[in-house]
């Protein structure tokens, strides 16, 4: 039975998971090299606007916080999950480096005892199968096993999973992974085990089929505003057949946010490696532009020049602070660019990175009820 995990890399996804395997009973080593955040997290001074992090934080007791990798073999942690972040290429495909850089570590103190890697973050398919070719003479397995959860609800997310997509190298190895989500979930969720490259192309897969769903809702409905028919009302019918759902079916802003069109470039990225191109990848990306340009020139139209636009929220979705490729935020400036005048009302935290980002262009207002939902 698995006691002691490592999680290396406790940022906003792998501080959650560290703290729900936590509080399943594991005592956890995270390892943390951001010294000025690590030293938040020992002293007990860090805040956190993801739900139930804080609480989680003040109640828990088995976690050891260092930025020490070594003391996974001075304590004989044997299971080590890996959640730094993999930032997008300019080519659309993922950079690996901070996770090379954990296992350069981890060769380096290896002591020749079997230790199982789980990569958690997400990866260009084929590079695991590299990865545990690099690492076999040292002692070392490699796992996928992405997450799929949503900023604003990670926690629940984690607890709460559709599925666990499990890439594993063997079948004693796959069980031991699944053996720590069965102690930590709270539900009973599909456990979907493969090898390592098809996990790492399912993953993609997955969130690629939701941005392919948004992109279908927001064409038919441009066509139906278009028409001056009732958007809302044809993806309702369109849902309510069981072979669709509705869910990622509405009509609104394109898809946006740390995961969507990230996964998506990268699959179209993998694929034409392979002398495949998926047409439908390029054709969801190539949709959510010409989405944004349609939903520019209806506020365009709708709008006299005198106005003032007010946005209210512009985090890529409600209930996180998260802009990064926010399509309300895309659509506020490209109305400034136009001329117009645009008021954004938010939270503080969401209000600063706007005025980083693009400082003096809009009227920023703090909302007080989007700082307590945060």
């Amino acid at each position: 039975m698995v006691q002691k995990i490592a999680v290396v890399g406790v940022g906003k996804l792998g501080l959650c998971f560290a703290l729900n395997l936590e509080r399943s009973g594991f005592e956890v080593l995270a390892i943390e090299s951001n010294i000025d955040y690590l030293q938040k997290l020992q002293n007990g001074t860090f805040s956190s606007v993801e739900p139930q992090v804080n609480e989680l934080m003040l109640n828990s007791q088995s976690i050891q916080f260092t930025d020490d990798i070594s003391e996974i073999v001075r304590q004989d942690f044997r299971d080590i999950f890996i959640m730094v972040a993999t930032p997008s290429l300019p080519d659309g495909g993922y950079d690996h480096t901070q996770v090379n850089r954990v296992v350069e570590k981890l060769k380096s103190i290896s002591n020749g005892t079997q230790r199982h890697l789980y990569v958690g973050c997400t990866t260009m398919p084929g590079y695991c199968n590299e990865l545990a070719e690099d690492v076999k003479d040292h002692g070392y397995t490699v796992s996928y096993n992405p997450e799929f959860i949503a900023q604003g609800a990670i926690i629940n997310d984690q607890q709460y999973p559709d599925q666990v997509l499990i890439g594993e190298p063997n079948k004693e190895v796959g069980d031991r992974l699944q053996s720590i989500y069965e102690a930590m979930v709270l539900n009973k969720p599909v456990y979907c085990r493969m090898d390592v490259l098809s996990a790492e192309i399912a993953k993609l897969a997955t969130n690629c089929f939701l941005t392919t769903k948004i992109s279908f809702a927001n064409s038919i409905g441009d066509l139906a505003v278009k028409s001056g028919a009732d958007a809302e009302k044809i993806l309702a019918a369109v849902g309510a057949d069981s072979r669709i759902g509705n869910k990622y079916l509405g009509y609104g802003f394109g898809f946006g946010g740390p995961c969507f069109p990230r996964d998506n470039r990268a699959l179209g990225k993998f694929a034409s490696e392979q002398n495949y191109p998926l047409r439908l990848s390029e054709a969801t990306d190539r949709v959510n532009n010409e989405h944004y340009e349609f939903q520019l020139q209806q506020y365009l139209k709708n709008f006299d020049a005198s106005d003032e636009i007010v946005f209210e929220g512009v985090a890529y979705k409600k209930g996180t602070s998260q802009i990064t490729e926010s399509q309300p935020l895309r659509l506020a400036v490209g109305l400034v660019q136009a001329g117009r005048k645009v008021r954004i009302i938010d939270s503080q935290e969401v209000l600063d990175q706007i005025n980083l980002m693009h400082p003096g262009i809009f009227q920023l207002q703090p909302d007080g009820s989007l700082q307590e939902l945060n």
